[in-house]
């Protein structure tokens, strides 16, 4: 018979928001119990009191809680490669049947003529996104002359951090980046996410500060 604790370990190990803040001491523990009340209550299939759910908590607070952040500290110790690439610009052009042959113009010409150059290409439902070094602006406003471009934003840097594979089985570990970059106050133009390479965007003028705060992650590891 599935008993209470197992049910609000499970809803709390769900969300690495909650966890996070109850290690803080950051969260109201009788306010999340009458939160999670009737999640245990429908699962258990009886009424529950919201104090048998605060002492379920508080016991996971002795050690279950600690697996999500004992996991996400031990990858952020194995980040061994972060590059840093200054001087972009970014285009979004709205989707178009002639959009893809113009950039495999581009790809081309890139390949061709500046083989180390930087450059992405994000594809969404109605618009795709290309970041070039912004030395290629002009080659680029020629190919994509005839799109319709709906935003330019230049001044940009990449951070790049190179994931170990075990990224995609250990979840929060986005989560733990991007919040200590919001807290941080610094904004995100764009991200840019491979199976084992995880790379934002970011002004020129917010780059010291966006790479301090991920070299922060790693030694605070």
């Amino acid at each position: 018979m599935i008993k209470i604790a197992e049910v609000v370990e499970h809803l709390v190990r769900q969300s690495p928001f909650i966890t996070e803040a109850i290690n803080e001491g950051l969260i109201n523990i009788s306010a999340l119990a009458r939160r999670l009340q009737p999640e245990v209550e429908d699962q258990l299939g009886k009424p529950v009191k919201s104090g048998a759910i605060v002492m379920a908590i508080n016991r996971l607070q002795s050690g279950e809680l600690m697996f999500i952040e004992k996991n996400i500290r031990l990858f952020f110790q194995q980040l061994s490669d972060i590059s840093v690439r200054s001087n972009l610009s970014d285009y979004t052009f709205h989707n178009s049947d002639t959009l893809a042959q113009k950039q495999v113009r581009l790809l081309d010409m890139i390949s061709r003529d500046y083989p180390n150059a930087f450059y992405s290409f994000s594809q969404g439902v109605g618009e795709t996104t290309i970041i070039v070094t912004n030395s290629l602006d002009s080659q680029v406003e020629e190919i994509f002359e005839s799109e319709k471009c709906l935003d330019k934003e230049s001044q940009l840097s990449a951070i790049t951090l190179m994931l170990p594979t075990e990224n995609r089985n250990l979840y929060g570990v986005y989560y733990y980046i991007l919040k200590d970059l919001a807290w941080q106050g610094i904004n995100l133009v764009e991200l840019i996410s491979t199976s084992n390479e995880f790379t934002l965007i970011v002004s020129d003028e917010d780059l010291d500060h966006a790479f301090s705060v991920i070299m922060g992650l790693r030694k605070s590891a």
